[in-house]
């Protein structure tokens, strides 16, 4: 929860879907809604690129350094939802919609993960149509269902 002290989120986020090349998708788990499963996400801070907000979620949830890997794919991908209404207190007020950004990362083989505890509670790597559906965000699990075919585009423009 943030205090009051905090800034409130600006409503534009990132979703990052880790994969491997046989596509596998790292999951985690929520800690503030145990039992819900999503890829990387984060809200964007005054003065970051999409690219660069993507880039440090993925360091901060997970400890993963997406620059040893050949960094983030940016989709060109975005999604506007309805916040749920537990979390609209963290945006200005009268807020109800965030902007979602799709990025990805490919690691070579399901790599360890260093959690923010504050943030989640665990990880799993599951085959990407194991993955979709454990997820609780329709564009979460949207994205991973387009997972491969993207991952087939991305190798033919390599």
């Amino acid at each position: 929860m943030r205090g009051d002290a905090l800034p409130h989120k600006i409503p534009i986020s990132t979703l990052v879907l880790v994969h491997t090349p046989d596509l596998r998708v790292l999951l985690l788990e929520r800690a503030d809604y145990p039992g819900f499963w999503q890829s990387v996400t984060g809200s964007q801070e005054p003065g970051e690129t999409l690219g660069e907000t993507a880039v440090r979620e993925l360091r901060e949830e997970t400890g993963i350094d997406a620059g040893a890997f050949g960094g983030v794919v940016d989709w060109q991908l975005t999604n506007e939802y309805a916040i749920f209404p537990r979390w609209r207190h963290r945006y200005p007020a009268g807020t109800t919609h965030n902007t979602e950004h799709v990025f990805a990362l490919e690691v070579p083989e399901p790599i360890a993960v260093i959690l923010n505890p504050r943030e989640h509670l665990g990880h799993l790597w599951l085959p990407w149509n194991e993955a979709a559906p454990k997820c609780f965000s329709w564009s979460n699990r949207q994205a991973i269902e387009e997972l491969p075919q993207r991952a087939i585009m991305q190798r033919t423009h390599r």
